[in-house]
C-alpha cells in the first residue's frame, strides 16, 4: 500500500502544474510562477484557469499571494486554487483571512504500476492525425455534459491535444462510433491520467475502464513506477479507477476568491 506523505504530493503537484503550464503555452496565454506552484490563465470562464501546487515547497509570503490575486484580477477572473491538503498548514489559515472559500473536493488516486496486467482486450486506441478536433468535442460533452460547447470548453481539449508528449485516446461504443476519450503525460516515471470523458449515453458500458486500461498500459510501457488520476469523492469515474487498482491518496479542495 501507498502511503500518502509530502514527497509523493510534491512528486504528483508538480506533473499536475508541468501540464497546466504546456497546456497554457499551447495557445499563449498567461502563466505566473508562485515558490514551486503555478498560476495559469487560459480565459475568463475557462476550467483550465486555476492555481496548481502552491505551499508544498514552504511558505507562501503575503507579496506571493498578493502578486497571485494581481495577476486574475488583472485579466477580470476569479481565483480558483487547487489546494493540496499537505501544503503548509499555515495557508490555509492565511487564505480563509482573505476571504477565499471551499467550492469542491476532488480525491487524488493512485497506483503503483508494478503489478499491471492489461487483461481483456482493448476497444481504445491513440487518435490518429486530424482527429483532433474530433477528440475535443466527444470529451469536452462527456466531460461538460453538453454537446453545446463554449469555445473555451472546446479550446480546453485543443491546447491537452498541442502539449508536447501528451498520449491522446479515443473509445469506441458498443456500435463503434467514437464514445469517449482521455489523455495522458508521463514525467518522470509518473503516469498522469486526465481530461476523462465519456457520453452520456454510452455511460455504463465499459467505456472509462477501457481508457484506463490502455493508459496503464502505455504507463507499463514506458517503464512507469506510478500511475496518478483525479476524481470528484464518489463519483463513478473514482470507483471505476478504484477497481482498476488506485487507491485514494489525499483529498484536494478548490478554494475561490
Amino acid at each position: 500500500m501507498l502511503h500518502a506523505n509530502l514527497a509523493l504530493a510534491r512528486r504528483i503537484e508538480a506533473a499536475e502544474a508541468g501540464n497546466a503550464r504546456d497546456c497554457i503555452a499551447a495557445h499563449a496565454r498567461a502563466v505566473l510562477e508562485i515558490n514551486g506552484g503555478i498560476a495559469v490563465f487560459a480565459g475568463r470562464d475557462s476550467p483550465s484557469t486555476q492555481v496548481v501546487g502552491i505551499g508544498l515547497n514552504g511558505t507562501v509570503s503575503d507579496a506571493d499571494l498578493d502578486r497571485m490575486e494581481a495577476f486574475f484580477h488583472a485579466r477580470a477572473a476569479r481565483v480558483n486554487i487547487d489546494l493540496c491538503p499537505l501544503a503548509d498548514p499555515e495557508l490555509l489559515d492565511r487564505l480563509a483571512a482573505r476571504g477565499y472559500r471551499p467550492a469542491e473536493f476532488n480525491n487524488v488516486l493512485v497506483r503503483e504500476m508494478a503489478a499491471f496486467e492489461a487483461g481483456q482486450a482493448l476497444k481504445s486506441r491513440r487518435i490518429e492525425t486530424g482527429e483532433a478536433e474530433l477528440w475535443s468535442r466527444i470529451v469536452g460533452e462527456g466531460f461538460f455534459n453538453s454537446a453545446e460547447l463554449s469555445p473555451e470548453e472546446l479550446n480546453v481539449g485543443r491546447a491537452i491535444c498541442a502539449v508536447p508528449g501528451v498520449l491522446v485516446f479515443l473509445a469506441v461504443g458498443q456500435a463503434g462510433e467514437p464514445a469517449g476519450g482521455a489523455a495522458m503525460t508521463i514525467r518522470g516515471g509518473l503516469a498522469t491520467l486526465f481530461a476523462d470523458g465519456t457520453i452520456a449515453r454510452h455511460r455504463r458500458q465499459g467505456v472509462q475502464s477501457d481508457l484506463i486500461r490502455i493508459r496503464l498500459a502505455e504507463a507499463a510501457a514506458a517503464n512507469c513506477d506510478l500511475a496518478t488520476a483525479t476524481a470528484q469523492p464518489g463519483s463513478a469515474s473514482q470507483r471505476n479507477y478504484e477497481r482498476a487498482g488506485f487507491q485514494v491518496a489525499y483529498t484536494k479542495v478548490t478554494l475561490l476568491l
